[in-house]
């Protein structure tokens, strides 16, 4: 697969008390969201997050917008993988300037919680 596209409302709920989104729903959205790419790449593996890289909130997220995420595989390692994950306004096509960006890596673990090759 490699790459993957999905979409979220941002509804009230996931706001602050200033109307902007809470960066910690974006990081969860995130990660739900490459954890979902990484699982179509490896059918039947189970991955655990271990790090997000270059965090970078870029603009306010306002409610009621639909956000795009676009999750790119980055780098197979051998028990590793890393995906890029751009999100960007989905409400409005015109404005392609990414609201959020990082890099999130994932490693294959056991159900006893230990390193697995990628392709086992």
């Amino acid at each position: 697969m490699s790459t993957m596209t999905t979409f979220h409302l941002v509804m009230p709920a996931d706001m602050n008390p200033d109307g902007a989104l809470f960066g910690g729903n974006m990081l969860k959205w995130v990660d739900e969201t490459a954890w979902m790419a990484a699982s179509q790449d490896y059918p039947g593996a189970r991955f655990v997050t271990i790090g997000m890289d270059r965090v970078a909130f870029k603009r306010q997220v306002p409610c009621g917008i639909i956000l795009r995420f676009d999750v790119t595989r980055r780098h197979e390692g051998h028990t590793s993988v890393a995906y890029d994950v751009m999100v960007t306004n989905a409400s409005d096509p015109a404005d392609p300037a990414p609201l959020f960006e990082t890099e999130i890596t994932f490693v294959r673990v056991s159900a006893a919680g230990t390193k697995l090759s990628l392709h086992a």
